[in-house]
């Protein structure tokens, strides 16, 4: 039996449209981090400060705003001053989106691959 390729790209018409996976593809490699992520993950439950998003990553002040800073230049968050306290939130829907897809379809742990092994 013989396949036709173009045939079969002819009879799915709900492909999702080249322009829409390039914006998807724009915001993934933003939240492509996981710090980045937990970040987001923390920010839909409510607005945090550096300082607490720096804590709870255990990671330094400077590094912590350096992923805000990203993420807000891109449009996925916002923030707001409060005396010398800069608080962060999410205004972007597809953050939220992506780590409810996460937690809904978690599956078993993957296999950790070495850097330069990959088969």
């Amino acid at each position: 039996m013989t396949y036709n390729y173009f045939a079969m790209l002819d009879a799915t018409p709900t492909l999702v449209p080249l322009a829409r996976l390039e914006q998807a593809a724009s915001v993934l490699r933003v939240l492509a981090h996981p710090h980045r992520l937990r970040i987001c993950d923390l920010l839909l439950n409510g607005r945090l400060s550096v300082k607490q998003i720096a804590d709870h990553l255990r990671i330094p002040g400077n590094a912590a705003s350096q992923h805000l800073n990203m993420m807000k230049a891109h449009g996925i968050l916002g923030c707001e001053r409060m005396g010398k306290t800069v608080y962060y939130r999410v205004i972007d829907p597809r953050p939220g989106w992506l780590l409810a897809c996460m937690k809904e379809h978690e599956g078993p742990p993957l296999p950790s691959v070495t850097p330069g092994m990959e088969q």
